[in-house]
């Protein structure tokens, strides 16, 4: 049996891994999906604290509080950034790093920095609330920007989809013990549209290793291909 933390991107929640953590569950693993502070079944907790560095905290707490140890830990999109600094600060507890088509960002980095482009795209059309800058906000059909394109899902995403405070995009990664950190195997599971935009090196290494799997969907993965994820996920717990 395998232990997993399963964290989300931005937007989300950890409503967004309940096909894979279903799946995992059955198989015998223990699945931890938490949501992030002022997102999903937490937007109740919005406020100008919420940072980068907050939800780094959130996932560092939820390993102490439950003595997890040997965990598997997997960030979706934005959720590469909070894995990494989480990783940073626990490395004891952490046995293996997993970037579900997430940032995978270096010391100094903000996601700005890693995938700028593609987030100016959602500024523009974000607004702002008590003093809180918000981008990706709900809409109907707002899943179509995570390339989800069933229905279904997107009626099932349109009810819980939560805006994004700017501010976790901007704030850099302040890593404490790198050596350590990146001593931690690191595993990547992949959209094909986005191999092209990625470390050429980091993907070629992770290749060779036997580290590296990719898909041809959407960058909701989890929700579009939960299967495929799932399986990635036993076979990374099993190498």
């Amino acid at each position: 049996m395998a232990t997993y933390v399963l964290v989300h991107g931005g937007g989300h929640g950890g409503w967004c891994y309940a096909k894979v953590k279903r799946r995992l569950e059955e198989a015998g693993h223990e699945v931890f999906a938490p949501s992030l502070t002022g997102l999903g079944d937490r937007a109740h907790l919005l406020s100008d604290a919420v940072d980068l560095d907050l939800h780094i905290t959130d996932v560092v707490q939820l390993l102490h509080s439950w003595d997890l140890r040997d965990v598997i830990l997997v960030g979706h999109s934005y959720g590469g950034m909070v894995v990494t600094g989480a990783a940073d600060r626990a490395t004891d507890r952490v046995g293996k790093l997993v970037y579900l088509d997430a940032a995978n960002p270096r010391n100094g980095q903000s996601l700005v920095d890693v995938a700028g482009p593609t987030l100016e795209l959602a500024r523009p059309s974000g607004q702002v609330v008590d003093g809180v800058e918000l981008v990706l906000l709900p809409a109907p059909g707002a899943g179509a920007f995570y390339g989800v394109t069933d229905p279904a899902d997107l009626a099932w995403m349109d009810e819980r989809l939560t805006a994004q405070p700017w501010r976790c995009f901007e704030q850099k990664l302040e890593l404490g013990d790198e050596a350590a950190l990146w001593a931690i195997p690191q595993f990547h599971i992949v959209c094909e549209m986005t191999l092209l935009t990625r470390d050429p090196a980091m993907i070629e290494a992770a290749r060779a290793e036997g580290r590296l799997w990719h898909v041809d969907t959407g960058h909701d993965l989890m929700i579009t291909e939960p299967d495929f994820v799932a399986a990635a996920l036993e076979e990374i717990a099993a190498a």
